[in-house]
């Protein structure tokens, strides 16, 4: 394996001693956008000072992730390269935490993460935790749970709802999360559980959640104000969709029941199953609910899209 320090360009921006990382790529999941949004809404409050800049050229596959381009009546103007970097932030105390961000590599999973271990090393971070989210049968009404793992037992027995042991396909903070482990080196992974109807939005109740485990992890305070409204605004939408359907509310009802069964009843042994083992009503739940939200106008998106 070629030198991982040569997959990244390192600036000349002091790095204290100690302290946290938080790790939010995109590309693999990311139900209702949870890592992209916590990630932007981070950035775009907290004035990142770039630390590390991965080489895109040797981690990307172009060809299935191509980049944007910005054309203007007879040219193009602008070709937003994808981005892969570690970030130094303040949060609203004044205090200072690692951030890396960007596309999950496509290519060298093993040389990006020994390439990430090396920088654990040399700043001497401390606890690195990192961020997922997935598509689950739960209904948008309840609170929004979240899966933990990692070496924080506190955090676990507070916050993790489901506790699986189950098979799944791979991601590169996997890889860096069981190196770490193998170090004894401080973890906590927050899996988001997003409703799977609206695993296709940006659903930003779920992105807050996100944002709040990781300030129980690293003791670092953001500003959420704007993301609870927006996701206040969220709901109130689905919920006067939800409203004007009798058998989507019936629907949903019924999720409601098997959630909070599971949620009162330790025996229930998934999320996705009840006390039988057999697969919930919730899967027309989502059939109906998709057909009817795709009639609801995107973020962004123009008149016929």
């Amino acid at each position: 394996m070629r030198d991982p320090r040569s997959l990244y360009e390192l600036s000349e921006v002091p790095v204290p001693a100690g302290l946290p990382l938080v790790i939010g790529l995109t590309g693999f999941a990311d139900a209702g956008s949870v890592v992209a949004q916590t990630v932007d809404y981070v950035r775009g409050h907290l004035a990142p000072t770039l630390v590390a800049a991965f080489d895109v050229d040797e981690l990307l596959d172009y060809r299935s992730r191509r980049p944007v381009i910005r054309f203007e009546k007879d040219r193009v103007t602008e070709l937003r390269q994808p981005r892969l970097e570690l970030e130094l932030l303040t949060d609203d105390l004044g205090r200072q935490l690692l951030l890396l961000s960007g596309f999950e590599p496509d290519l060298q999973w093993r040389r990006f993460a020994a390439a990430v271990m090396d920088l654990i090393a040399r700043f001497e971070i401390g606890i690195v935790t990192w961020i997922n989210s997935i598509p689950m049968p739960v209904p948008h009404t309840r609170p929004v749970g979240i899966t933990v793992s990692g070496s924080r037992a506190d955090l676990i027995d507070a916050m993790s709802v489901w506790q699986p042991t189950t098979e799944a396909p791979a991601t590169a903070v996997n890889l860096i999360d069981l190196q770490l482990q193998g170090l004894a080196h401080e973890t906590a992974g927050f899996v988001v559980l997003v409703p799977h109807y609206l695993a296709d939005s940006d659903y930003p109740v779920a992105a807050l959640a996100a944002l709040d485990a990781i300030s129980a992890a690293t003791g670092r305070v953001f500003p959420t104000d704007e993301l609870r409204e927006r996701g206040r605004e969220f709901l109130t939408k689905v919920n006067e969709q939800v409203a004007e359907n009798v058998d989507l509310a019936s629907l949903l009802s019924t999720l409601e029941q098997r959630h909070d069964a599971y949620m009162e009843d330790t025996t229930v042994k998934s999320l996705l199953t009840d006390t039988e083992g057999q697969l919930p009503s919730a899967d027309e739940l989502a059939d109906e609910l998709e057909r009817y939200l795709q009639n609801r106008p995107r973020k962004g998106s123009q008149p016929g899209e």
